[in-house]
């Protein structure tokens, strides 16, 4: 079965300086995202934009022994394994992405009170970043601060590729945040970014992925059950 996953891991600044000009190769990883994390809602130039001792990597496997052997045998997939992952499935994409050409727009059934969680991937327009920065950062700052999120981050690998990453109680929870009809300060906050995207994208290319966990491994900063149960 086809599955994906979400690493974080303390690394060199070399490593992740590798990873991100070269992703890594091997059988049965059919795509992997390498970036470096950043701290949502964090001044725009700020050492909290860009961290290259903490790495994020998003990927897609032919089958779990696949990342197992990645995690083994690889010299990244051996760093990474220090870290924290999460093993997910599919479940809703909202646009679309070249590098996942083949995902439908949504693949089987869900509960409203599942955990969920939430990446999305983002090609962006550079001369679009002044805006794409005005909108996007109350929205950072209302992910990061929502009560219904265990963990939430961005991460960037330059010149233009963005991603956030947000684990979630529950689906219902990440819905209204996103239709503004969360019980918090400013709630529209997503619903009115998403409204300016529309009018002017910010991207050359953009999607939201809704994934089920599966199971995580490892630990992240001291946590090691980021994935509500």
């Amino acid at each position: 079965m086809t599955i994906f996953t979400f690493h974080l891991a303390e690394l060199s600044p070399a490593t992740t300086a590798r990873a991100l000009w070269r992703p890594p190769s091997a059988p049965g990883l059919r795509h992997a995202e390498c970036l470096a994390l950043m701290t949502l809602g964090a001044p725009t130039i700020s050492p909290s934009r860009m961290q290259l001792r903490r790495m994020a990597m998003f990927a897609r496997w032919e089958d779990e022994p696949a990342l197992l052997a990645f995690l083994a045998d690889h010299p990244l997939g051996q760093d990474l394994a220090t870290g924290w992952h999460v093993r997910l499935q599919f479940l809703r994409r909202w646009s679309r992405l070249a590098a996942f050409p083949d995902l439908p727009a949504r693949s089987g059934d869900w509960d409203p009170a599942e955990p969920v969680v939430a990446v999305t991937l983002a090609r962006m327009r550079l001369p679009e970043v002044p805006r794409f920065l005005k909108w996007g950062k109350p929205v950072e700052r209302l992910v990061r601060d929502h009560p219904g999120t265990t963990l939430a981050l961005a991460a960037m690998r330059p010149p233009h590729t963005i991603s956030t990453f947000s684990v979630w109680h529950s689906i219902q929870e990440m819905e209204d945040m996103v239709h503004g009809h969360s019980a918090v300060p400013a709630p529209d906050r997503h619903a009115a970014a998403m409204v300016e995207r529309r009018r002017r994208d910010f991207h050359h290319e953009f999607a939201t992925l809704r994934f089920r966990p599966l199971s995580e491994h490892g630990s992240w900063q001291g946590r090691t059950e980021i994935v509500p149960r």
